[in-house]
């Protein structure tokens, strides 16, 4: 059990009543901050501290964040950087990354800690469901489901989460400019094990309706190949960004 947590009794078994730090990096999401900080403190559980790694963003982002009832910390723009320095200026015993266009379900924090409840597991992540959604984006969330259960990849918009101490043995996040959820994920891996909870966090599929669907999958599909090659970051950025 982790430094300061307790056991709250439910029937015969028990909850690790861990404090918990929700990191939020984001730029420019004014119209999405307010519903993620809202979803992460939907409990008022005063063990959950909700934190916004806000990467200079020009519109009320911060603002918004604020009112919404989160601590904004300002810092340099990079997914990975400004996840690095939220969960730095944080307090949780467990660390949970949360994507600014992403929803923590109903329940969320009892389903963490429950996860948690097995010594051996590290951290972990939440099913992936897309809002709005259709028949084509219902096949990407089963795909999700079966390459995070079987090969043990979730990404980041399932809302990964990590035992501190855990990640503070790691180093963190590496400075990566994409794909530093994977990183994030394999190193996790080789301290113990993963859980997938059976709660959805509902990402918003503005990306997929952007670019089409299929687009956006091949896109992911070759990237994961990238990653898995060991492409160069930087060039493989570049090929994401034409």
């Amino acid at each position: 059990m982790a430094t300061g947590a307790r056991s709250d009794v439910r029937g015969v078994g028990y909850v690790l009543r861990v404090r918990i730090a929700v990191v939020i990096p984001a730029l420019d999401e004014a119209e999405s901050i307010e519903a993620a900080v809202a979803s992460a403190l939907e409990s008022a559980d005063p063990e959950i501290e909700v934190l916004v790694a806000d990467g200079g963003s020009r519109d009320a982002t911060a603002a918004r964040a604020r009112a919404a009832g989160a601590r904004v910390l300002a810092c340099p723009a990079g997914r990975a950087q400004q996840q690095q320095a939220g969960w730095q200026a944080s307090r949780g015993e467990v660390v949970l990354f949360l994507h600014a266009d992403t929803r923590l379900p109903s329940g969320w924090a009892a389903a963490l800690r429950a996860g948690l409840q097995d010594a051996s597991v590290v951290g972990g992540a939440f099913q992936l469901r897309f809002a709005p959604r259709g028949p084509a984006l219902a096949v990407i969330e089963w795909g999700a489901r079966l390459r995070s259960r079987w090969l043990g990849l979730p990404y980041g918009d399932q809302g990964l989460f990590v035992r501190r101490d855990v990640l503070a043995a790691i180093g963190g996040l590496p400075a990566v400019p994409i794909l530093e959820d994977l990183d994030l994920v394999r190193a996790m891996r080789r301290r113990g094990r993963l859980v997938l909870l059976p709660l959805a966090a509902v990402t918003s599929s503005r990306r997929y309706r952007q670019h089409g669907v299929l687009r956006t999958w091949w896109s992911h599909t070759l990237t994961l190949a990238a990653w898995r090659l060991d492409i160069d970051r930087e060039r493989l950025a570049a090929w994401l960004r034409r």
